[in-house]
């Protein structure tokens, strides 16, 4: 019975203390929302935590309250037991509702992955720019770092061809196509995972690792298709190496 009493409290504490977990304590936040949404999960969970105790106070010193009118109508022959209990029944809830707590455990525990290449393959193509036009010129030296949108946006839409001739380097997992090929593919992000959308790169050159393995790519563009039409996506990359890394921290491009 007691457990129950405080079975609200206990939920808003195991939700809170997930959300600092995955917070303040790690950055496994960066697998769901954008950096910048950090200080204002940790103000959530700090809440949380204190609403939570508020509570469990608030119910102790209620069940304390009845305990004491409930012997002192016992002291006086009042049979007010049945009455009683069916307030207390009501104020703790059905057993039901202690199956809340679950997805707070689980959080808490065992937080889910980053979105990979299930949400990938379920995603429309979606281009990182809109429209041919010209872009900003790369950064001197080879290979050039950029993001797997960057290169998209560029090899689909700049009329300048500024890729032309350059060695690239990007970051991302592995998806496989249905007729063998394979991709170095990220999840593109506004907010937070619920609204992601994918980009990807066509890898030629080299046998494909498994699905989901985060790789390293170094490579030369290799155009295809008329600039800005359907038939230049995905864009084309032909490797020169491919290295096998761990998943960064955030997993999740910028859009």
């Amino acid at each position: 019975m007691r457990l129950r009493r405080y079975g609200p409290a206990v939920l808003l504490l195991l939700t809170g203390g997930a959300v600092l977990r995955v917070t303040l304590f790690s950055d496994l936040y960066l697998r769901y929302v954008q950096p910048a949404l950090r200080p204002y999960l940790i103000v959530s969970g700090v809440a949380l935590v204190l609403l939570g105790v508020t509570t469990a106070v608030l119910r102790r010193e209620a069940y304390e309250g009845e305990d004491e009118g409930e012997g002192e109508d016992e002291h006086e022959g009042h049979g007010h037991g049945d009455g009683h209990g069916g307030h207390r029944h009501g104020a703790a809830g059905p057993r039901v509702a202690w199956l809340l707590t679950l997805p707070a455990l689980a959080l808490l525990l065992f937080p889910p992955p980053a979105l990979g290449s299930y949400s990938a393959g379920r995603e429309a193509a979606q281009r990182a720019a809109q429209g041919v036009g010209s872009f900003p010129a790369l950064p001197a030296g080879n290979p050039v770092e950029l993001s797997v949108g960057q290169f998209s946006s560029r090899a689909i839409y700049d009329s300048g061809r500024s890729l032309k001739g350059r060695t690239v380097r990007m970051t991302g997992f592995v998806t496989h196509g249905d007729d063998g090929t394979w991709y170095v593919t990220r999840l593109l992000v506004s907010c937070c995972a619920a609204d992601a959308t994918t980009s990807k790169v066509e890898i030629r050159g080299d046998d494909a690792p498994p699905t989901d393995t985060w790789v390293t790519v170094t490579g030369t563009w290799h155009p295809k298709g008329e600039l800005g039409s359907d038939a230049a996506w995905p864009p084309v990359l032909d490797v020169t190496s491919v290295r096998q890394v761990k998943q960064p921290a955030d997993p999740y491009e910028k859009r």
